[in-house]
């Protein structure tokens, strides 16, 4: 807020917690709830509710941790971040990791 100024709306759900927070920082007036006023900041989480409902698949901690420190390792291996460069180069990136993923399951 010091950067950018006081918001001139600030759009949420209807849960009283948020009601409480903005008047805690003076900017309750500022508060917009509304049908499909949230659906921009809903769909921003959407692929941290993807991952919270994998999660919820584990009944014990220390499987979860093994997955995801094994999860993580491949996706940032495979994970070229496609809309950042061109298909020309996008190809030889992404066909690289392949064949070194088919020698080692080989």
């Amino acid at each position: 807020m010091k950067r950018h100024g006081c918001p001139r709306a600030i759009v949420t759900d209807k849960l009283r917690s948020h009601t409480a927070a903005l008047k805690e920082i003076a900017a309750a007036d500022l508060q917009e709830t509304g049908r499909r006023l949230n659906n921009r900041a809903e769909n921003s989480h959407l692929p941290v509710r993807r991952r919270e409902r994998a999660v919820l698949r584990f009944r014990r901690m220390k499987t979860l941790q093994k997955f995801t420190s094994v999860r993580a390792f491949v996706r940032n291996h495979f994970s070229q971040e496609r809309h950042l460069i061109s298909r020309d180069l996008y190809r030889p990136r992404r066909s690289a990791p392949l064949a070194e993923w088919r020698i080692v399951m080989g």
